[in-house]
């Protein structure tokens, strides 16, 4: 009776453990483990199908699972950090462990995997964003002239506008994209806001995102833009944005805005517009508009 009870209670505290799995979520990644003879999989769809199971044994027992994006050459690095076998299961734990704490993640909700993947690889490109923004700002130093961190002035710059743009925005959902380009490439970042008759929800993390990407425009003048599409029931979709200039933004007119959004990027030719929707010219924000480069 005591050895069934003892059972009965280790399960009941396995349902109180939180697991994290590390996901190989594509082919190439898949083989780079391949060559470690202790991973013991053979077939990427294969691992895919068997990590899905896992997963759904997982959520009917009750237990919660954190799925995180696990990288071969970020594992090779951790491993020759710590003097750890790579070939070894319990190193892959180790790596994983600190993939809750440190690497793009998120939780299993009993989705489908074929879902689950292009969201967790989106987490990772938003992720890897912001710390290229934020290394990239962190660069930038103080003014030459008044010794005002430039990283600090962009930012508080950057959430300025944002509170205006939001602040003008017609009521409904918004959601806002700001792009800047610069070498060695484009960083996008996106913002959903939520608004449901006056009460305005959004994502701290992704609003922190977008404004450190709009703040890295805004100080290092790169050539960038933001747009805005706003949706209410029962009226047309607003589209409108600014194209970035020096610790501002300068508003596109409403044939800018048709253009951008029908016209294919890759080929030139134009695009049917959507229908129900307004392509208009961005409201004034009620602004000063601040001297060229950094305000002083």
């Amino acid at each position: 009776m005591t050895h069934t009870d003892s059972r009965t209670m280790r399960r009941v505290l396995r349902r109180e453990i939180a697991g994290t799995i590390g996901l190989l979520t594509d082919e190439h990644d898949f083989r780079a483990m391949r060559r470690y003879r202790s991973f013991t999989f053979d077939d990427h769809a294969a691992y895919l199908k068997h990590v899905e199971g896992l997963l759904r044994t997982r959520a009917l027992q009750g237990s919660h699972t954190t799925v995180a994006l696990f990288d071969p050459e970020e594992y090779a690095e951790f491993c020759t950090q710590k003097g750890l076998d790579p070939d070894n299961p319990s190193s892959r734990t180790r790596f994983t462990a600190r993939l809750a704490v440190t690497g793009p993640t998120l939780p299993y909700e009993g989705q489908p995997l074929s879902d689950l993947l292009p969201a967790l690889v989106d987490e990772a490109v938003r992720q890897a964003t912001w710390e290229y923004a934020t290394t990239l700002l962190a660069r930038l130093g103080a003014c030459t002239s008044c010794g005002e961190d430039l990283a600090r002035a962009a930012f508080a710059r950057a959430s300025d506008l944002l509170v205006r743009i939001l602040d003008t925005a017609p009521p409904g959902n918004r959601h806002l994209v700001c792009s800047v380009t610069g070498p060695p490439e484009t960083l996008v970042a996106a913002l959903h806001v939520a608004d449901t008759d006056g009460d305005v929800k959004l994502d701290e993390t992704e609003a922190l995102e977008f404004t450190t990407v709009l703040a890295l425009g805004l100080a290092t003048e790169s050539p960038g833009g933001l747009v805005i599409r706003a949706s209410a029931p029962g009226n047309p979709d607003r589209v409108y944005g600014w194209r970035l200039r020096a610790y501002g933004l300068e508003p596109l007119t409403a044939g800018e805005v048709f253009d951008a959004y029908c016209t294919d990027v890759e080929s030139g030719d134009l695009i049917s517009p959507e229908s129900n929707v307004d392509y208009c010219e961005p409201p004034d924000l009620g602004e000063v508009k601040p001297a060229q480069g950094h305000n002083h």
